[in-house]
């Protein structure tokens, strides 16, 4: 099944897609070049039927072999025990932000089962692992940022203190989309965090890039930016 897979996925690949989708993700170069709408229509074939052995056989050597079972997670339909399962075997496969997050935006289900998802990404929160806690914020930023949850996932935030590049650049935007959304609980967390200052001026920065929030709040939030050294501030991307 695999093997057809990967044949199905090169005949649709456009080497000038290739390209430029490569060049998004630097830390990555096992790139087809399909479009992710493609990748999503064949992975909702694969959903109604077979999935679990597709799901058991899968490889991983292209990043769109991955994608695909990301996408795959996010359409079938099982009970809550197998689905966390397949979602932890899956976690581990993640070495870029884009599989990371079109993963998490795809577990909708998450919807219907908000405890027991909860409890289920903390420990990925706490992780020591890039991409383990990239996932874990991601997660918290899709369907955690409302009551009641937002008051205990700023302070899950805050205890971030990982030197990532990735797990700094999607605390930073966890932030941004918590105070869009909820700004009268938000704002005074940004009154008074632990933040490095390079995650909180991104956070500042990219809620004054929302079309959401007023002039007359962004000249606020600008007004708070931290004044830093730019060459020892910023984290370096990594490779992995």
């Amino acid at each position: 099944m695999e093997t057809d897979i990967r044949t199905q996925l090169l005949s649709v690949a456009e080497p000038e897609y290739q390209k430029f989708a490569a060049s998004l993700i630097p830390n990555i170069s096992n790139v087809m070049g399909v479009r992710l709408p493609t990748i999503r229509k064949i992975a909702k074939q694969i959903a109604v039927a077979d999935w679990r052995t597709y799901l058991d056989t899968a490889q991983d050597e292209y990043f769109e072999e991955v994608m695909l079972q990301a996408m795959v997670i996010g359409h079938v339909q099982a009970d809550l025990d197998e689905l966390l399962k397949r979602i932890a075997a899956f976690v581990p496969k993640m070495d870029n932000w884009s599989v990371c997050d079109s993963f998490c935006a795809g577990l909708k289900y998450t919807k219907v089962h908000m405890d027991a998802m909860w409890d289920f990404i903390q420990p990925y929160i706490k992780s020591d692992q890039e991409y383990e806690i990239r996932f874990g914020v991601v997660m918290l930023l899709n369907f955690y940022l409302e009551p009641p949850y937002i008051h205990q996932v700023l302070p899950l935030l805050d205890q971030i203190k990982h030197e990532a590049y990735y797990v700094k650049m999607a605390v930073a935007w966890a932030i941004s989309i918590a105070y869009v959304k909820q700004p009268e609980v938000t704002m005074p967390y940004l009154q008074n965090n632990t933040l490095d200052d390079f995650t909180y001026n991104k956070a500042l920065q990219k809620i004054t890039e929302s079309y959401r929030v007023t002039p007359e709040d962004k000249q606020v939030i600008r007004s708070m930016k931290r004044k830093v050294n730019k060459q020892t501030s910023a984290p370096k991307q990594t490779s992995s």
